[in-house]
């Protein structure tokens, strides 16, 4: 795969969750726009598969440049009322995320997929799965100032292409699936939407945001794109080991240990004491929302992972997508890496073909809106992935 080979210059404060960010963090009451929803946009289609899937029954033809099909988001199970507001709600999420239990899309509004991180935190650390007091008490330590203030780095003119075309074929010919404008790249750096930026900053100031301008962000470790490199993953004697399973009811994967523990066990004594304490699992080490692709192209079962890229080349066959036949090279499109690239920052491919975990060009559809194929992360999650799973990680789809 090619390698990007920048030198950049970043400008950014210390945002470290539990650190104290670079600027004193503030918080600023700002109208918001109206926002559109993430499946009612026009988004470009996102076909996945980087590698030839196995053959497929007659599948409807796939259009390269059609929007996501929409799915309705998981509804919250717990009440509102259990749940914390304001800073404690952002406090959370940001401290899910930095303990590697993805809250998804970073709000201070929890919704499924933070229920579905505190569930696994409590799981690891041996509390019962719906109980919020233990992990919004740690978090409110781990996290006293959930917001603070960032700056623009000059890096984003290499990062940054306010003409990137939609088209597939017009994409091939771009030099680098770019971030369409800065509000996009801030917003993805710390793991939020533009939406929210302009919650916490105001309209004026997030469109017409520029290098060097500062704005108010979650607290949370950012996603430094300058930072990935596009090289290649090899096995790992601890990390090949380890057992991912995909839960597309649920929509999360989990990541284990080599030899995790029974995944909630009540512990032995009386009814009350069954209902409401649990051992704690070791075993689980991470948890993150995803999007499986449309059911017709799930594999359910058992697989590996094969190889693990950054900045993937992802190479658009519509013969491919029809027929599980791959095509001449005459006859597909090649869709340079970058953020905004289909398969996003990062691809683990499984040994069964065409399916793999991967980024994504849209990280507020995760949940939302699926694509023709496989298994969507945030970019900020993905990037993660190789520091937990390598090729001969088992992965189990189900």
């Amino acid at each position: 795969m090619p390698k990007f080979s920048l030198l950049l210059l970043v400008v950014l404060p210390a945002t470290l969750a539990g650190a104290q960010p670079a600027a004193t963090p503030v918080s600023v009451a700002a109208p918001s726009r109206p926002s559109k929803s993430a499946a009612a946009r026009s988004l470009p289609g996102t076909a996945d598969p980087a590698v030839e899937p196995g053959p497929l029954r007659r599948a409807a033809r796939v259009d390269p440049d059609a929007p996501d099909t929409p799915i309705t988001p998981a509804k919250p199970k717990v009440a509102a009322n259990v749940k914390p507001t304001g800073n404690d709600a952002l406090s959370l999420q940001i401290f899910l995320d930095d303990a590697l239990f993805g809250p998804g899309i970073i709000d201070g509004k929890p919704g499924r997929f933070t229920e579905l991180a505190v569930q696994s935190w409590n799981e690891v650390n041996g509390y019962p799965l719906e109980d919020w007091v233990a992990v919004v008490d740690a978090a409110r330590k781990a996290v006293p100032t959930p917001l603070a203030v960032a700056v623009v780095p000059d890096l984003t003119k290499d990062w940054v292409n306010p003409d990137l075309p939609t088209k597939y074929t017009r994409q091939a010919k771009s030099k680098k699936m770019s971030y369409r404008s800065n509000a996009e790249f801030m917003a993805e750096r710390y793991h939020c939407s533009e939406e929210y930026l302009v919650e916490l900053n105001g309209n004026h100031k997030i469109d017409n945001l520029e290098a060097r301008h500062s704005v108010i962000v979650p607290n949370v470790t950012p996603f430094c794109i300058e930072n990935i490199t596009g090289i290649a993953y090899k096995a790992d004697e601890g990390m090949s080991q380890r057992h991912a399973v995909v839960d597309t009811k649920i929509n999360q994967v989990r990541i284990f240990e080599a030899a995790p523990a029974a995944l909630v066990v009540a512990e032995p004594g009386s009814d009350t004491e069954a209902a409401t304490t649990c051992r704690r699992n070791r075993g689980l080490i991470a948890s993150f929302p995803i999007t499986p692709g449309e059911p017709r192209f799930i594999k359910f079962g058992t697989w590996e992972v094969r190889n693990a890229v950054e900045l993937p080349i992802w190479r658009y066959d519509q013969q491919l997508l029809d027929t599980g036949k791959r095509s001449s090279d005459s006859e597909s499109l090649e869709i340079p890496p970058g953020p905004n690239s289909p398969v996003g920052i990062f691809w683990a491919g499984l040994t069964k073909p065409g399916i793999g975990l991967h980024g994504t060009a849209n990280p507020e559809t995760i949940g939302r809106a699926r694509s023709h194929g496989c298994i969507r992360l945030a970019n900020w999650d993905a990037i993660r992935l190789p520091t937990l799973i390598r090729p001969g990680t088992s992965v189990e789809i189900r």
